[in-house]
């Protein structure tokens, strides 16, 4: 079969969907059954692509809208594909091959309020045309599958939910079950004394994932403890805007945070390894990567009480209820201070991790688009 993948995702500074393709394309490169496919690349420009063997197509222009709709389809015309992989929510629905689209989340159906008024209607439309056009609508949770099930009408056996894998930033994991990595290092000799109290959030900025709140319940273990830091890293794209560096100012604790927009994996290995606490206070999220980044890096977290986290992380975190301030205050105590809670939480890391792994992703992605070639 001849597999084309808009890859554009892969350009540039890849976030969440062009990091959960590249897990994708990494393993089917030592894929055997994958071997027996040609893929084939479409960006915006020459990529680095992380497949051996796959066809590059750059389809010059800007990566919006109008490249996906007019010159990506026009690229593919000549190409005999037998299928098409969207692993970024939408489709080129001018195309006629057979498509199958990945949805990670439907926040711009659920919560409207949360985007720009011509950004909302651009992705509802498109993803649900999308999602109607396509064989097979995948997403990367239960939680998601559900809700795309109930929003955009569509039969039950045409959603299927493949959990993605997780990616290690660790250099040197101890301990190797399957492809996912875990550090057996026994929490006790990572103490306080010995490793400063940071805490860690990364990910793109958005109202919904309450960062404010997060400062605002690290205030009181910035005042108790002088080593205490707050590593925030994400671009900020709230609407309406937040400003976090003046909100930090305000509670009298700018010198104590630092907001980055983006790091380098380098830089953010050094993060996940340096930290002792991962918060994520999102009240919507399709899956959420950066928790269990961090949990296999020997981190635990704190996140938003919800069902698609609790689904994701299970034990191996605590939850706190939205805008419950002191609440979050006190799990980050626990997180950073407490090392019976860490023990316990880290100790539910394995069992947790095992059920993601890129190799397995890889795999019934990949069965999915045979199926609908």
């Amino acid at each position: 079969m001849r597999i084309g993948i808009d890859a554009r995702e892969l350009c540039g500074r890849p976030t969440g969907v062009g990091r959960h393709l590249s897990g994708l394309l990494d393993a089917w490169s030592t894929d055997v059954p994958a071997s027996r496919h040609t893929f084939v690349l479409y960006a915006p420009k020459k990529i680095s692509a992380p497949l051996h063997g796959a066809e590059l197509r750059v389809v010059p222009g800007s990566p919006g809208t109008a490249w996906e709709q007019f010159a990506l389809p026009m690229a593919t015309r000549h190409d005999s594909l037998d299928v098409f992989f969207a692993p970024a929510y939408t489709a080129p629905l001018l195309s006629r091959i057979r498509a199958v689209v990945l949805v990670h989340d439907i926040s711009f159906v659920a919560h409207p309020e949360w985007f720009r008024w011509k950004e909302r209607l651009r992705r509802r439309w498109l993803t649900r045309w999308s999602a109607d056009r396509s064989n097979v609508v995948l997403t990367v949770s239960e939680s998601a599958r559900r809700e795309i099930i109930t929003h955009f009408g569509l039969a039950d056996n045409r959603v299927r939910c493949i959990y993605p894998g997780v990616t290690s930033f660790c250099s040197e994991p101890a301990d190797l079950r399957g492809d996912v990595a875990i550090s057996t290092t026994d929490a006790s000799a990572d103490t306080p004394a010995t490793r400063d109290p940071v805490v860690l959030s990364v990910g793109s900025v958005f109202n919904r994932r309450h960062v404010p709140d997060l400062i605002r319940a690290f205030k009181p273990i910035a005042q108790d403890h002088p080593a205490a830091r707050l590593e925030i890293v994400g671009d900020n794209r709230t609407y309406p805007h937040e400003d976090l560096t003046a909100i930090a100012a305000a509670e009298g604790i700018g010198a104590r945070v630092s907001i980055r927009a983006y790091v380098s994996d380098t830089d953010l290995a050094r993060l996940y390894g340096s930290a002792r606490a991962f918060a994520l206070l999102s009240e919507y999220e399709g899956f959420g990567h950066p928790p269990l980044e961090a949990l296999l890096s020997g981190v635990p977290s704190v996140l938003l009480d919800t069902e698609v986290a609790r689904e994701v992380c299970g034990g191996a975190a605590l939850y706190v209820n939205k805008g419950d301030i002191a609440g979050t205050t006190a799990a980050l105590k626990g997180l950073l201070f407490d090392e019976k809670v860490r023990r316990r939480l880290l100790e539910a890391g394995p069992a947790v991790l095992a059920r993601y792994s890129w190799t397995r992703a890889a795999a019934e992605t990949l069965a999915v688009l045979e199926a609908a070639g």
